[in-house]
């Protein structure tokens, strides 16, 4: 067992399980509202495995209410464009300017290697107290009469008025308390972050981040840490998805997936690490996230497909709001547990599932060929630069948002025809 910090307390006031960017920031907010917090995290040392992240303004709203967003930028970039082209003949269909995005939310568009962004709430969370331990396997959860308790893989116990389950899209808390699948899409998604003086030749957008949609494929590039490296994300429906090989979607089904592309892709594709993956996989949207005690978490609650760049950001928007509701909710020396609770799941349940389904339907609309392809273009040529009726929804505030439930968040059934025209965010990420 290793400790990063000193503990607070023998018992904390929440358990938090799963130290990734949901679970540090989660315990990072919870520890600024008062809260005596604990993670647990299963792996040795605390770290992120991946490239760049996108973070749109509902994103960097909450950066900045902790005094992070300074930091954050240092760090990252505030990309000029977001621009989609067609992936066959580089075509350019829509594009969003970033700043007037800004102007619009009032926050920024950033880009960020995703291990900066973790350093990022693992120092903050260092500053304010939080007690941080390592080699930390959760394998069960429990109610008890005065909280939850979690038991670990040696066979040791802890327990908290609360525990947070943040433990991501594998989530042992999800498979004891919900017991779904993962979904498979059939996509598999290849990354790369590489020195960008190795790809100026490439025809590369320095400034920008740049989405290629083409038929069954996508490929996503934009600068990270000051312009100094390029994100490079592959995504392409992979021929061996069904055929019960559990590594499938492998390197050598890469080339072929992207072999009729237009030149900046295809010279692109050969800088892709091939000794990792990611397959993308979701979870169908669930109404209970909260169980007694054990509140699920990010990716545990609510796994997204990437094409939102929706997934970390909805997590860390998850802990904002279980934060302001703990803070708000106060019974003498402590929080209404329950009555927080409540409040959390019922801000931010809808939401999400509306993040889940659209993200589903923007990876069908992707990666259309044939009449649909050309039908697709034509209409995403036809749209005003400045039109934002596709975004307000999820990069507004409406969505943090404690003050107006439940008559903001009142379930909306959406058609899935509405939902194929209601995609917001046009870069999305292709993979954690």
């Amino acid at each position: 067992m290793t400790a990063a910090t000193s503990p607070t307390s023998d018992r904390p006031d929440v358990l938090v399980v799963g130290g990734g960017i949901g679970g540090l920031s989660t315990a990072f907010a919870l520890t600024r509202a008062g809260l005596s917090v604990r993670v647990l995290e299963r792996a040795k040392e605390f770290g992120e495995v991946g490239a760049g992240i996108q973070l749109a303004p509902n994103c960097t709203r909450i950066l900045d209410d902790y005094g992070l967003l300074d930091e954050a930028k240092g760090l990252g970039v505030l990309p000029e464009n977001i621009v989609m082209r067609d992936a066959l003949d580089a075509r350019e269909l829509t594009r969003l300017d970033l700043a007037d995005l800004e102007r619009r939310y009032g926050y920024p568009y950033m880009v960020i290697h995703r291990s900066d962004l973790h350093a990022l709430f693992l120092r903050a969370c260092r500053r304010a107290g939080v007690d941080l331990l390592t080699d930390q396997k959760v394998v069960g959860y429990e109610n008890t009469g005065a909280g939850a308790r979690v038991t670990l893989a040696d066979g040791r116990t802890q327990e908290a008025p609360l525990v947070v389950a943040a433990d991501g899209l594998h989530s042992t808390a999800r498979a004891t308390l919900v017991g779904d699948d993962v979904v498979s899409s059939r996509y598999v998604a290849y990354r790369a972050a590489v020195p960008i003086e190795e790809v100026r030749d490439n025809g590369i957008a320095e400034k920008d981040v740049v989405v290629y949609i083409g038929p069954r494929c996508h490929f996503v590039q934009y600068p990270l840490r000051g312009g100094e490296m390029l994100n490079q994300v592959a995504v392409f429906e992979s021929p061996t998805a069904d055929s019960g090989i559990e590594r499938w979607g492998g390197p050598d089904e890469l080339d072929a997936a992207f072999a009729v592309t237009c030149d900046p892709v295809r010279k692109g594709i050969p800088l892709m690490w091939r000794d990792r993956w990611w397959q993308m996989l979701d979870r169908d949207p669930i109404d209970t996230w909260v169980h007694g005690r054990v509140a699920l978490l990010g990716d545990a609650a609510h796994p997204p497909l990437q094409y939102m760049a929706q997934g970390a950001i909805m997590a860390i928007e998850d802990g904002w709001v279980l934060a302001q509701h703990l803070s708000r909710q106060q019974v003498g020396a402590s929080p209404n547990w329950s009555a927080a609770l409540a409040a959390y799941q019922a801000v931010r349940v809808e939401h999400c599932h509306r993040v889940q389904t659209t993200a589903r339907a923007w990876g069908r609309l992707w990666h259309l060929d044939d009449l649909p392809r050309r039908q697709r273009n034509t209409i995403m040529r036809a749209r005003d630069t400045y039109d934002y009726g596709f975004t307000d929804w999820v990069y507004g505030p409406t969505a943090l948002t404690p003050d107006e439930e439940p008559a903001m968040f009142t379930p909306v059934p959406l058609s899935s025809a509405a939902l194929e025209d209601d995609g917001a965010g046009l870069a999305g990420e292709g993979a954690r």
